[in-house]
């Protein structure tokens, strides 16, 4: 044992040994620790930040909780239906694998990511990290409505489409009930409670119960796939050959290419989970390797069992992912109520006060439901398009800005990640506005159809913009450090102190 951390001496935390890139390279200083730290909780001090959360999570857990927010079965069920209008049967067969391959690379480049900077605020940290000097604190600003956004929309869309199902099964049980919207929304605000009882608990319970939830999804699957179609009572009992592999109907008025890619959404709405595992890594052990295995895999398997789906053919998970988001955006002071949200329950060691928030936002946007079909179905590509546009903003700066100030951590792509990087940010570039068209056009479009991803997108986005133009840049300069510190050989106390990246220095907060 270190004879300085045994007699509580302080020591100084050099992150250039960790493998991390962190926001003490854009200052030259480094954290200084003053007890016994394990492997986990250098990383995160070298980081700047202070272990609040126990470490309940391993790879198994932290891996069920992601692959729970994908929640195949439900996920594709409830938006197949934007598919098959698109390109139909053989669009979504051959949509799903394309789509899918393309995600990979996302994926590939985040954990990477993920495994350098292992913390809660995820894709934020690392874009105030990598952007250019003097542009962190907007890069982040960014970045973090934009997965907050995501991460909001979650809870909201996962249970509508849960209600919207529970609801069309009782039609199907008693002829005689007609489901109305308001017993939608009632559902939804039910299954929002329920969820937000089991997520307000503590770690090592949320890792079981995920745990258990994804043995229950994978043996619903399997049943599935057997179950559909032997259960068929159709003759015969699946499509032809022909039909579920060159049967492309163009359901819209655009060229067919075009319509493939919209058909897209289903898939890219699917897999925008898989960065959980970056929210949870201040909550693993071995989170700079578990957590990016962890981000792989979920991606790979919902490339694989999703496919498996769509040829014959998840809440909580959600709410945790976002609980963390909003933790982190608010421990940074980048989200209203702050002062709340950024607070973890000292029973239970999670942010209870982030749970409820989420839960809130989900319960005010399906009011939506109250407005139009349409309004209400535009959350699910508000959710994709939010994702992944926070996904990639990172990716595009350690790929074209940062260059070799970037320090890979113990997961890496080696002379893979640059080319991996640069399909993933094509892709995404090329997604963004395709998920914003309407299907039709011309005459034929009107309120009722209109495609509102962009109208609502847009709006939040350019308001945060403004409040950050306004306001925010006057005191919002990135990420927070709440450890003790050098700067220029003094120890300064972390508590509320946040680096300036415009003149590189720290500024005590009033």
């Amino acid at each position: 044992m270190d004879s300085a951390m045994a007699s509580g001496r302080r020591r100084t935390v050099d992150e250039g040994t960790l493998n991390v890139t962190s926001v003490f390279q854009k200052t030259g200083d480094h954290a200084v620790i003053d007890h016994v730290a394990d492997a986990d909780e250098e990383v995160l001090v070298a980081l700047g930040y202070k272990q609040e959360f126990k470490r309940d999570f391993s790879l198994l857990s932290t891996f069920s909780v992601s692959f729970s927010v994908l929640g195949l079965l439900p996920s594709i069920a409830s938006t197949l239906s934007y598919n098959l209008a698109y390109s139909g049967p053989a669009g979504s067969v051959w949509g799903w694998v394309v789509a899918g391959v393309l995600i990979q690379f996302v994926a590939l480049s985040m954990a990477e990511i993920c495994s350098s900077m292992p913390t809660a605020g995820g894709l934020y940290y690392a874009s105030a990290v990598l952007a250019p000097e003097g542009w962190g604190p907007l890069c982040s600003w960014i970045t973090g409505w934009s997965n907050f956004l995501g991460q909001a929309t979650g809870p909201c869309s996962v249970n509508y489409a849960l209600s919207s199902m529970i609801l069309t099964a009782a039609e199907i049980a008693n002829p005689d009930y007609t489901a109305e919207t308001f017993h939608v929304y009632l559902l939804l605000l039910a299954l929002l409670i329920f969820e937000g009882l089991l997520t307000m608990n503590s770690t090592k319970f949320i890792g079981r119960l995920n745990v258990i939830g994804t043995i229950t999804n994978m043996v619903a699957l399997i049943i599935f796939v057997i179950w559909m179609p032997v259960g068929s009572i159709n003759t015969p009992k699946t499509n032809s050959n022909d039909y579920v592999w060159t049967e492309v109907i163009n359901g819209t008025e655009w060229p067919t290419g075009f319509a493939f890619m919209m058909g897209f959404l289903s898939v890219i709405w699917t897999m925008s989970g898989y960065d959980a595992p970056f929210h949870l890594s201040e909550e693993c052990s071995n989170a700079n390797i578990a957590s990016p295995r962890a981000i792989v895999l979920t991606a790979q398997l919902g490339l694989y069992l999703g496919w498996a789906i769509i040829l014959f053919f998840v809440g909580q998970g959600c709410t945790v992912a976002s609980s963390r988001v909003v933790y982190a955006y608010s421990r940074d002071g980048a989200l209203p109520g702050s002062r709340w949200l950024k607070k973890v329950n000292h029973t239970t060691h999670t942010p209870v006060y982030a749970v409820w928030f989420v839960l809130t936002l989900g319960a005010l946007l399906g009011l939506l439901m109250f407005a139009s079909p349409v309004a209400i179905g535009a959350v699910f590509s508000i959710g994709a398009i939010a994702q992944y546009v926070a996904f990639t903003i990172p990716i595009a700066l350690k790929l074209f800005v940062v260059g070799d100030k970037f320090r890979p951590g113990p997961w890496h792509l080696g002379r893979f990640s640059k080319p991996v990087g640069v399909v993933a940010c094509a892709y995404v570039v090329l997604m963004v506005p395709v998920l914003c068209f309407p299907s039709v056009k011309g005459a034929d479009l009107n309120t009722l159809n209109m495609n509102y991803t962009c109208l609502i997108y847009g709006g939040v986005m350019s308001l945060a913009l403004l409040w950050y133009a306004v306001d925010a840049r006057k005191w919002f300069k990135g990420p927070k450090i709440n450890v003790d510190h050098l700067i220029h050989t003094q120890v300064l106390d972390g508590q509320g102190l946040e680096v300036n990246q415009d003149d590189i220095s720290f500024d005590k907060k009033e």
